[in-house]
């Protein structure tokens, strides 16, 4: 348990609750000679509430016996409270009864003493109580700085780690994209999507994260054949596909959601609702709804962007090119959904648009 110095118990909270008047300047007497200043004294029961929860009280010395409300009705409102430092409660009544005692135990008093009461054994019994509340604090507090540290650490390996991600993504996508931009817009696309189709906020975080690094694999894929001006020939072609499963294979091993989305996509986002996609040829809903959702971001974006092999195309003819796809190449249901949303993509493509040559 955690030491308590001496100037932190004289400096201690004293609530001292009694409606009679003798009783409390006794009791103030008792407590300043024991070299405590922080008392607080109260006649009137109804005003204890109040008191105690404009400042934080240490210890409470509770009469039993008083109109209106009693000590134990007190006991009871400091009960409901569920503080998790509900102060140590002793309490000093001249009821002597076993039934009262056990009551006001029960209740949730700490200690009871009776009137008339030796001076110096509710001295010590005070002194007693506030060393273990006062430790009980101290441990508390200590708690919290050690949650509020380890949340901070947390939170800055999480950001260290989405960092790394992130840039990891970024990596792939300058091998055949000077700015990086390409990722920018595909992934608020994508994020875009998969927020009006009914993906929840934490999941739309994690899309726009994850995302970025589709095309991870891509670092793997040699630049005579990545760069190539003109077409691939079959047995390029077949290079090229494996960028899906090299990113899979980058990104696998780790149980982070983040991660697991990235190792999905990379997989999924060149499957085709048709078929006729790769790696595995899936087809339909077989294919990771994320992978059809980053298939027509990707797809939308490239067709749209310079490329070492091609000129950008025009909007509407990109959008006439993909409607034609509906139901081939993407998930109808999604590409619905995407059409509608063509002005805030746009806005996206804007927002993030490739600085001039």
């Amino acid at each position: 348990m955690a030491r308590v110095d001496t100037l932190c118990r004289k400096n201690a909270r004293i609530l001292v609750v009694d409606d009679e008047r003798v009783s409390l300047i006794l009791m103030e007497r008792l407590l300043q000679a024991a070299g405590y200043s922080n008392i607080v004294l109260i006649q009137d029961p109804y005003e204890f509430m109040a008191t105690y929860e404009a400042a934080p009280a240490d210890l409470i010395l509770l009469d039993i016996e008083m109109p209106g409300l009693s000590g134990f009705d007190l006991i009871e409102q400091l009960a409901a409270r569920q503080d998790p430092l509900t102060p140590p409660i002793l309490v000093l009544t001249s009821l002597r009864t076993r039934d009262c005692r056990i009551r006001a135990l029960e209740a949730g008093a700490s200690d009871f003493i009776g009137k008339p009461f030796d001076q110096a054994e509710v001295a010590a019994r005070v002194r007693n109580m506030l060393d273990v509340q006062l430790a009980h604090r101290m441990a508390h507090d200590q708690k919290d700085v050690l949650e509020r540290l380890v949340y901070e650490r947390t939170r800055q390996i999480s950001e260290t780690r989405l960092q790394v991600v992130q840039r990891l993504g970024r990596a792939a996508e300058y091998r055949d994209n000077e700015t990086g931009q390409h990722i920018l817009r595909m992934s608020h696309t994508s994020t875009l999507l998969a927020q009006h189709l009914g993906w929840d906020a934490e999941r739309c975080e994690i899309m726009l994260h994850a995302s970025p690094m589709h095309d991870l694999g891509k670092i793997g894929i040699p630049d005579s054949i990545l760069l190539k001006p003109g077409a691939l020939t079959p047995e390029e072609w077949q290079i090229m596909q494996t960028h899906s499963t090299i990113g899979g294979d980058i990104l696998g091993g780790d149980d982070s959601e983040l991660l697991q989305l990235a190792r999905e996509i990379a997989l999924a986002h060149h499957e085709k609702w048709d078929g006729n996609g790769y790696p595995l040829g899936l087809t339909g809903e077989d294919i990771p709804e994320s992978g059809r959702i980053v298939a027509l971001a990707d797809v939308f974006d490239a067709l749209t962007s310079v490329r070492p092999y091609k000129a950008a195309w025009e909007v509407e003819a990109a959008l006439e090119w993909m409607r034609g796809q509906s139901g081939k190449h993407f998930d109808p249901r999604i590409m619905a959904v995407f059409l509608e949303l063509v002005p805030e993509i746009l806005a996206i493509r804007e927002r993030f648009a490739d600085p001039p040559v």
